[in-house]
């Protein structure tokens, strides 16, 4: 087959347009054969400048130098995140520097690889759009729903304190498979994380978090996870991990919104809803409890957390932030109360 260069052009700049029949495309404008046609697609494919997802009919075709993607895959014993990564994902990003590439494949293999083991969903759903500055992540399945599984596992009343305990970090609902520290990472080294799953819009942006009842009709059962980062970056995986750990015990600090442990209609005032808060808190040496959107903290509350909990575990240095005037005179009446 000869090489010609008009052919090749026109390949590239209409396969953007014709993901799904690009050989149609190319056939019809040439006079080609669907075979012959084919051939020009594979060799570019095999050459490494386009992107192949799929087999037979439900094959889709990307250019590797192109701005989006976008493929579903079925999630067998045999999908491997690192594969998708490196067949699908990673081509497109050759173009930008070692640390976005870095960013990218921790999160995005963190993702897919929750996706594989807990989602107990059927399909992958994998986007990237690279757009003039910035570019967007997006792994969804049609599972079980993450904050769903969170709530059935831990028995909890309320599924908006499912994200309390992800959000933490150190938290799965498989310990044998998993330390639950790659959504508290992915969330950090990302400018902007979200999970839509449930009717609940989790996003994480900058050290705060948003929370909202959300429904978006061309997403049904299952979990998607939005990550967006800005492509003049500077930061690496390591720099960030770095601000949340020890060097003796690896990651050891973590911020916890306490909005989250408790129904936005109820005043933090229990014992029990400390404890909520407080479960897998013993696995850190730093706390730093972020109390924005809380009003009102009670006595027992407040006790719990900074006598009973820090008197059990006093080797944890316990901090807070974004306190209002009544919740931090009530926590400073709490501390002063304490035996010497």
């Amino acid at each position: 087959m000869q090489d010609t260069p008009a052919v090749r052009d026109f390949i590239f700049e209409n396969i953007a347009d014709h993901p799904s029949d690009i050989v149609s495309v190319v056939a019809d404008r040439f006079g080609f054969s669907r075979q012959r046609a084919h051939e020009y697609i594979a060799r570019e494919a095999a050459a490494g400048t386009i992107i192949q997802v799929g087999r037979t009919r439900w094959t889709r075709y990307f250019s590797a130098s192109g701005n989006h993607i976008d493929f579903a895959l079925p999630i067998t014993a045999t999908l491997a995140e690192d594969r998708v990564w490196s067949q699908y994902i990673r081509p497109l990003l050759r173009r930008f520097p070692e640390n976005i590439q870095g960013i990218c494949a921790y999160g995005f293999t963190e993702m897919v690889n929750n996706v594989i083991d807990h989602s107990e969903g059927t399909v992958l759903f994998v986007t990237l759009d690279i757009r003039e500055d910035e570019l967007e992540l997006m792994i969804m399945d049609n599972g079980v729903g993450i904050f769903h599984k969170i709530q059935d596992a831990l028995h909890l009343d309320f599924m908006r304190e499912a994200i309390l305990h992800l959000s933490k970090g150190k938290f799965t609902t498989d310990p044998t498979k998993h330390t639950g520290e790659g959504i508290f990472f992915t969330s950090r080294i990302f400018d902007k994380f979200s999970i839509l799953s449930d009717d609940l819009f989790y996003t994480f942006q900058g050290e705060e978090w948003f929370l909202s009842p959300e429904k978006r009709e061309s997403f049904g059962k299952g979990t998607c996870i939005d990550m967006v980062l800005s492509l003049n970056a500077t930061r690496t995986p390591k720099e960030v991990m770095d601000q949340y750990s020890d060097q003796e015990i690896g990651f050891g600090k973590t911020i916890v919104a306490v909005a989250l442990s408790s129904d936005p209609n109820d005043p933090h005032v229990s014992r029990s809803q400390a404890k909520r808060l407080l479960m897998g808190l013993e696995k850190f040496r730093q706390v730093v409890l972020d109390f924005r959107s809380v009003n009102s903290v009670g006595q027992a509350f407040v006790d719990e957390v900074f006598r009973v909990f820090q008197g059990e575990h006093p080797d944890i240095m316990i901090r807070y932030v974004n306190a209002n005037e009544e919740v931090e005179a009530m926590i400073k009446r709490g501390l002063a109360n304490q035996p010497s």
